[in-house]
């Protein structure tokens, strides 16, 4: 899961940043609004943990701004504001949680799964761009508003690239975590179902490192 945290207190960025990277997440910490609402609209997160008394463009103003264009990312908000004015209004312009400084990282994990048990984020809808996402249990494409079919083994490949997409992906590390406990394929059919999926995405989203492996680049 991939984290957007956008907090301007340094000390408690630094220590929300480090439980989180203990927890095997993905996090990119951001300390001003106008910074983090450039490079959200540019990415593809999972999650944003949005404080609200952030510079430039404060949290809400950063939240209505992405839910106006579209961007559903799960969001939650951590702030010291505890009116139930300001709780109603984060809820109206889109966030799906509201957690009060000061908190306990444990609280703040168990609303982070609760929003993953939400969203199916590690089950069967993956978004893959602003306009792509997988669906894992219809073995489906969905490129805006056209859904492509695909084999059950291109699913799993795009999926895990995905998921990796930091760093380059053997064709043995394919083998091994896709082909468990099944005969193993040999290479060439990993490069067919490779070049299927470029073919649907585009070949900019899956990168051949030659002799290395793939990469999958974000959009």
């Amino acid at each position: 899961m991939k984290i957007a945290l956008i907090e301007d207190d340094i000390i408690l960025s630094e220590i929300i940043h480090e439980f989180l990277i203990e927890k095997n997440y993905k996090v990119e910490v951001f300390y001003d609004g106008n910074k983090a609402l450039e490079v959200v609209l540019n990415k593809n997160f999972d999650l944003l943990l949005l404080d609200v008394n952030i510079p430039n463009i404060n949290g809400f103003e950063l939240l209505k701004t992405i839910r106006e264009l579209k961007d559903k990312t799960p969001t939650i908000f951590i702030t010291s504001l505890n009116s139930s004015k300001d709780l109603k209004y984060g809820f109206e312009i889109g966030a799906d949680d509201y957690i009060k400084k000061p908190f306990d990282l444990e609280e703040l994990e168990a609303r982070i799964e609760h929003i993953k048990k939400i969203y199916h984020k590690e089950q069967n809808l993956i978004k893959i761009s602003t306009n792509i996402s997988l669906n894992l249990k219809n073995l489906t494409i969905k490129i805006d508003d056209k859904e492509i079919n695909i084999a059950n083994k291109e699913a799993q490949i795009l999926n895990y690239l995905f998921q990796n997409r930091d760093r380059v992906i053997s064709i043995e590390e394919l083998i091994q975590n896709i082909w468990k406990f099944e005969s193993h394929p040999n290479n060439s059919t990993i490069r067919t179902y490779i070049k299927n999926l470029r073919a649907i995405l585009g070949k900019e989203y899956i990168s051949n490192i030659k002799g290395v492996g793939y990469r999958f680049k974000d959009m």
